[in-house]
């Protein structure tokens, strides 16, 4: 199925209806628990991927979440994101990659970009505060219909548009590129980047709005015990995108 003709902008395009004049997205902002995204990676490569995360990366790690279904969340921390390892019990399948291309990471005292891959190949594009207006992290995304991809960025999830193709998160940045060559609708386990995660106060609230302005339902909202609440929307191109209702951020769930 070709996700992108859920996506109303690209419904639009394709029978020759001139959209709703858009209005910015005041109104449509997520409450957002913390100012920063959180990055999900996938892989079979356990510990030649955290050596190299702890060692050239220097990501600072805070611990191993159990997830369910036997995966483990190594999670490690830097600028407030969350970078999060998963590594399941069962092998990672081969699936194709997803749109996220890159990860950008700024790092205080760099004098000038330093480009590093990991053992499962991920980009990180290491950067001095301020490049390409990144305090934070960034993260690179291909698709095949930016724009169909900037109207659901703009109105589903509230990003501000900052530049061109340039979105912005809290002090996060999203940034999206053409690639028409892009399968889509990537699964979730797979080896690499899977998916960015949305911590927010109200997770039912904030999915169900999502849907209503013309996201891809993913996983319908679940609780974690007194842990979280999260769920997953999917962009037009299939990319995943978690929504995090986290109790130590929000308190009651």
């Amino acid at each position: 199925m070709d996700l992108r003709w859920r996506n109303e902008a690209a419904l639009d395009r394709l029978v020759g209806r001139k959209p709703p004049e858009e209005k910015g997205n005041e109104g449509t902002q997520m409450k957002l628990a913390k100012p920063h995204i959180d990055i999900g990676v996938m892989t079979e490569r356990l510990d030649e991927m955290l050596a190299f995360w702890q060692g050239p990366l220097d990501l600072s790690f805070e611990g191993v979440l159990p997830t369910g279904g036997g995966n483990h969340q190594h999670r490690h921390g830097a600028n407030g994101s969350v970078f999060k390892l998963n590594h399941p019990r069962k092998a990672v399948p081969e699936a194709p990659p997803t749109g996220y291309r890159a990860i950008w990471l700024a790092r205080p005292g760099l004098a000038e970009r330093e480009e590093l891959k990991d053992p499962d190949g991920n980009h990180f594009s290491v950067v001095p505060p301020g490049e390409r207006e990144i305090e934070g992290v960034g993260l690179t995304v291909g698709v095949r219909d930016p724009d169909a991809q900037a109207h659901f960025y703009r109105n589903a999830l509230g990003f501000e548009e900052v530049g061109d193709g340039c979105f912005r998160c809290g002090d996060s940045r999203v940034f999206v590129e053409s690639n028409p060559e892009l399968k889509g609708d990537a699964s979730f386990a797979g080896p690499g980047i899977r998916y960015f995660t949305i911590q927010v106060f109200d997770c039912r609230r904030e999915h169900a709005r999502i849907l209503e302005a013309g996201g891809i339902e993913g996983l319908a909202p679940r609780q974690l015990g007194d842990v979280a609440v999260i769920s997953m929307v999917r962009d037009p191109d299939g990319n995943w995108i978690e929504i995090s209702q986290r109790g130590s951020l929000t308190g009651d769930l």
